[in-house]
């Protein structure tokens, strides 16, 4: 009885620490949703934050959950996880996070878990228990991600200058002012659709692992689902003003119809894989269409070093992750 009770609160400390994780992914990525249009001046950063929590919240109506089937079921061998394999990965996503949010970085969160998840497994059993598959897909898109973000949003820029071609300045911007309304409550539903689900992903695995939920269930429990988004909408509640200021104006300058388009390439991109259940990096898709927007004006219009700090980021996102969730695998089995 002594174990079960011990076993049920460790359960219930894991899905809290994964809620926590998930409360600060909103936090972290909150500037990837609202940086451009705070960074135009169209919204102030109060209403931003709200508007950018609401749209998370309400791609839990919109979204089915093959994001979270593919963290909960396709990364490793359900055999293999356990409660120290789920402290390990939220251990190790969780301080790749706080440290390059003190730093500024707009690093990956989504990569982050993955990472956490990836190096959590092998100290426990070997490259062996991972699927190949749902990391190859994953690791596709660290690449494919920000260049489909930059090539939509350099097109979308194109395609709105031969359209306004004839119009003032002063119309366009008037204009777009309104639409990156729609451009960032788009992008803004593309990022709880998919971030959120990497939370109930884990927490899925994680349930599976102990007993509380079956791995021929189609889809995890319902406060699952409810709390994921609740908790990343609370942490855009919140936001992550040392990143805004890195994308909104460190990359590139951006205009009202800079942050449409960039916005725009960005929604594009999360909608097509999240309907695919590719776990993506919004910072990888707005950091690419940001880029793309600033190089249709001239090459000279991007900081090519600040965007270069950042792909450095990227590259270490997912072996930093693994290497201290390996650490958190082995203090783990310390502690439970």
């Amino acid at each position: 009885m002594a174990t079960a009770q011990v076993a049920l609160w460790a359960v219930i400390l894991l899905v809290v620490l994964a809620l926590v994780f998930d409360f600060m992914n909103g936090f972290h990525d909150a500037a990837n949703s609202i940086a451009t249009v705070v960074s135009t001046g169209v919204l102030r950063p109060g209403q931003a934050v709200v508007f950018a929590a609401f749209f998370n919240l309400l791609a839990l109506f919109v979204f089915h959950l093959s994001v979270a089937a593919t963290v909960g079921k396709g990364i490793a061998d359900a055999n293999v996880i356990d409660i120290h394999v789920v402290f390990g990965a939220l251990t190790g996503a969780i301080t790749w996070n706080l440290i390059t949010w003190y730093y500024g970085i707009p690093s990956s969160s989504s990569h982050a878990l993955i990472g956490g998840i990836v190096g959590a497994v092998i100290s426990k059993a070997g490259t062996g228990a991972l699927v190949a598959s749902g990391i190859w897909r994953t690791v596709l898109f660290i690449f494919v991600s920000p260049v489909l973000g930059f090539l939509l949003g350099s097109l979308m820029m194109v395609l709105v200058a031969w359209i306004c071609r004839r119009s003032t300045p002063s119309r366009v911007d008037r204009w777009f002012r309104r639409l990156q309304l729609v451009s960032a409550g788009a992008y803004s539903l593309g990022h709880g659709g998919n971030d959120a689900q990497k939370t109930i992903g884990i927490i899925w695995m994680l349930l599976i692992a102990t007993g509380y939920a079956s791995s021929s269930d189609a889809a995890p429990p319902t406060w699952t689902i409810v709390s994921c988004y609740a908790a990343i909408a609370g942490g855009t509640m919140f936001g992550g003003w040392r990143i805004v200021r890195t994308m909104g104006q460190k990359i590139t300058k951006l205009k009202p119809v800079g942050g449409f388009c960039a916005e725009t390439g960005g929604a594009i991109t999360l909608f097509l894989a999240t309907v695919l259940g590719i776990p993506v990096s919004t910072t990888h898709t707005i950091t690419g269409a940001i880029v793309g927007v600033g190089s249709t004006q001239r090459a000279s219009a991007v900081r090519w070093g600040v965007a270069g700090n950042i792909v450095w980021a990227w590259i270490l996102t997912i072996p930093a992750s693994a290497f201290v969730a390996a650490i958190g695998y082995w203090i783990s089995l310390q502690i439970f």
